[in-house]
């Protein structure tokens, strides 16, 4: 395992962002991803939309690309498979994760957590530690109406400027889920705001996460 701050020999991070849907990656881990790259600590970055179609394939896109830039390296992948279906094409999707492993070698790994109740969600989890068995893997946290919030054990600090760069980045590339009743400004700053309270954020504001192993090297 590496640390975090780091990558191979003292190199900047290469990232492997893994998200079911279109804006899971954004919402559940777009702060520590911000703040990473702001550090330079980002040499490349593979970003995988493992679902959505119409104008949910273009939001992804558009996002994606804003939220890497000053990235040198990125791979924006969207392989197209069914949302809410990633159970009975685990098949595929692993096929998927091999092929992405062959090509690509991650420092840092950021994936769903594995409690999730979202099928989807649970199912990409399970197929990055089925896949990746030597990487430092933090799993981030989606809110939402299942109640699954868990205890997260991995905290990263977000300064003032990159929690307004999150929730702004949220709002102005996903139209198609702002009518939502829950995609607020309010409740990603709020989330924020209570991750930031337990583990006692400079900044008042965190995002958290699942370490379920890592070695300090």
């Amino acid at each position: 395992m590496l640390p975090l701050s780091m990558g191979r020999e003292g190199a900047p991070l290469k990232v492997l962002a893994l998200g079911a849907h279109p804006d899971d990656a954004e919402i559940g881990c777009g702060g520590t991803l911000l703040k990473l790259i702001a550090d330079g600590l980002v040499a490349s970055c593979c970003w995988v939309v493992l679902s959505g179609k119409g104008d949910r394939v273009e939001e992804a896109q558009a996002s994606a690309e804003a939220m890497l830039q000053g990235v040198s390296e990125t791979h924006i992948l969207q392989p197209g498979f069914r949302d809410g279906f990633f159970p009975y094409d685990g098949a595929e999707i692993k096929g998927f994760f091999e092929d992405v492993k062959r090509g690509f070698e991650p420092d840092l790994i950021l994936t769903h957590q594995r409690n999730d109740l979202h099928q989807d969600h649970r199912i990409t989890c399970e197929l990055t530690w089925n896949t990746f068995r030597n990487h430092l893997v933090l799993e981030y946290e989606i809110p939402k109406y299942d109640g699954d919030m868990g205890r997260p054990n991995f905290y990263v600090d977000l300064a003032d400027d990159v929690r307004s760069r999150k929730i702004e980045h949220l709002m102005k590339f996903f139209g198609t889920q702002v009518p939502k009743h829950w995609f607020k400004p309010e409740l990603f700053e709020g989330l924020l705001r209570l991750r930031g309270m337990e583990c006692n954020a400079p900044s008042a504001h965190a995002e958290a996460f699942y370490a379920r192993k890592a070695v300090l090297g």
